[in-house]
């Protein structure tokens, strides 16, 4: 705890630094402090935040910024009107001098600001990228949700962004600010659990189906053509509009890119590895939705979405291996073997277990690990919760991108993996096998050693969620070979070309090397 007080003193004393002459010509510059608080110099320590997006989770990035007396939130942008009410904004002001935020649907404006110091962005997945780009590039400091990234070149070109503008990019896997998971990859990297090859990040997560495809009308709040951004403009074919383009791959990543990021970037924190994988395969499918049919027995009932509810997505490094179980039926929790049955910390339904040769590591809430030898006994605890949020405003008092916990080429990384896992799966999606093949397959993966465990789990937990697999058999995706100095696929040229997507002018991505 001690290095995020050090980082707030520093912020505090660098900002009460400020001379009054500069805090003046600050006030100046920024016509809603101006406005709100007559020019004066009250405001002049003031970081100047835009807020992009303004559903749930950009409610804890308002929480934060109100609560830290540094900072004052100048925009609030959404293209959906609906979800900036007057209350929203008069709330916020009363809680920072009176300074109100403006309400805008176009993130472009706050950019032209020059009184805006932070962009924090909680848009769709389809927008993470790109808001994050334009900011960099405006000379804004970014905290991004994650993923960070709608598909593998986006999280590449931010980090080359962040890199050429040198501005501070925090990517919102919070769990690296957090001491318990510092300190349990500590022990790890000690020793404390022996050789580590093998880590197993987990989304237990019951997700309902989202209702049936179809054609709806667009909210005549929402500005669609800002709303859709870098993707085309399509029908809207989800009964709602909000949220559940999370299971549209137009926009959102499936649980995989969606809860995913948080442990993938666990598990391969605690595997050391600072690379993508070489190899990559994913099996599962969009399955046991049939039985939401609203009308009963309708055969041409569809739900609207198109990412996996159940996937498990494998991770080869030549030396080490990583697998991914995404859940989104009714599932217990996946316990370590030989563990008191009463020991709930031993297991984890959203989170990691991580496999050493004398014991495991079990990560099974945000800020709480718990070490384990090979009896399942518990040999040590790691607790503590951080905050990213601080660790970022820090970075941002010091000028310095390095000082965050989860930069962009981090957060890049731990990305990736979701998105290959959905581009093997993608490209498998009609490749429909029975269990024996899909065990025959996986048998490419040399490090997994051999994972008949984790299929046969997966089949069972289908089975008791009355999946009938002979009727709605998984999918196996292709083998993908990675190279991670051309970083592009070796031996796949339609996953090479799901690496990157078509962007709608003028929303379009730079490739990394042309940010």
């Amino acid at each position: 705890m001690s290095r995020f007080i050090s980082r707030r003193r520093f912020l505090e004393d660098s900002l009460l630094s400020i001379t009054a002459a500069a805090g003046a010509a600050y006030a100046a510059s920024n016509p809603v402090l101006a406005q709100q608080s007559g020019g004066s110099v009250a405001a002049n320590d003031k970081i100047g935040v835009a807020i992009i997006g303004s559903g749930g989770r950009a409610g804890d990035h308002r929480g934060y910024y109100t609560r830290n007396n540094r900072c004052a939130i100048l925009y609030i942008v959404d293209p959906d009107a609906s979800r900036m009410p007057d209350k929203l904004v008069d709330d916020i002001a009363a809680t920072q001098d009176g300074i109100k935020p403006q309400r805008i649907p176009d993130m472009r404006k706050a950019f032209e600001d020059k009184s805006v110091d932070i962009v924090s962005i909680a848009t769709s997945n389809h927008w993470h990228a790109l808001t994050g780009i334009w900011a960099v590039q405006a000379g804004k400091h970014v905290y991004l949700e994650k993923p960070g990234s709608h598909n593998v070149y986006e999280g590449m070109a931010l980090a080359a962004a962040s890199k050429k503008y040198n501005k501070v990019v925090q990517i919102g896997t919070q769990c690296r600010s957090n001491p318990s998971n510092i300190n349990a990859v500590a022990f790890i990297r000690e020793g404390g659990i022996g050789e580590v090859k093998f880590a197993r990040g987990l989304c237990y997560k019951r997700r309902t189906a989202i209702g049936a495809l179809g054609e709806y009308p667009i909210p005549g709040h929402v500005d669609y053509d800002i709303w859709s951004g870098p993707a085309p403009i399509m029908p809207l074919t989800r009964p709602r509009f909000d949220y559940d383009w999370h299971w549209q791959r137009l926009y959102g990543n499936g649980d995989l890119g969606n809860q995913g990021p948080h442990q993938t970037d666990i598990a391969r924190w605690h595997l050391g590895v600072e690379r993508h994988p070489n190899m990559i395969i994913a099996y599962g499918g969009r399955l046991g939705y049939d039985k939401a049919n609203p009308k009963g027995n309708d055969p041409n009932y569809i739900d609207a979405g198109d990412t996996a509810n159940t996937e498990v997505s494998i991770y080869d490094y030549g030396d080490k291996c990583m697998v991914f179980e995404t859940r989104g039926l009714a599932t217990p929790s996946l316990r370590i073997s030989n563990a008191a049955a009463d020991d709930k910390r031993a297991e984890a339904s959203v989170g990691v277990i991580t496999y050493g040769s004398k014991g495991y590591v079990v990560q099974s809430e945000y800020g709480y690990s718990a070490a384990y030898d090979l009896e399942g006994k518990r040999i040590k605890e790691f607790t503590g919760g951080g905050d990213h949020f601080r660790n970022f405003v820090d970075a941002v008092g010091k000028g310095d991108p390095s000082a965050v916990n989860a930069d962009a080429a981090c957060g890049a990384l731990s990305s990736a993996l979701s998105h290959m896992g959905n581009i093997s799966y993608y490209l498998g999606e009609k490749n429909k096998v029975s269990v024996e093949e899909l065990k025959e397959r996986l048998k490419e993966i040399k490090s997994l050693d051999n994972d008949d465990e984790t299929v046969d789990r997966t089949v069972a937990h289908l089975q008791a969620s009355k999946v009938e697999l002979d009727k709605t058999p998984m999918s196996v995706g292709p083998l993908l070979k990675f190279d991670n100095e051309t970083k592009r696929f070796t031996n796949n040229d339609e996953a090479n070309a799901m690496l990157t997507r078509e962007y709608r002018a003028p929303y379009i991505v730079p490739k990394p090397e042309n940010v």
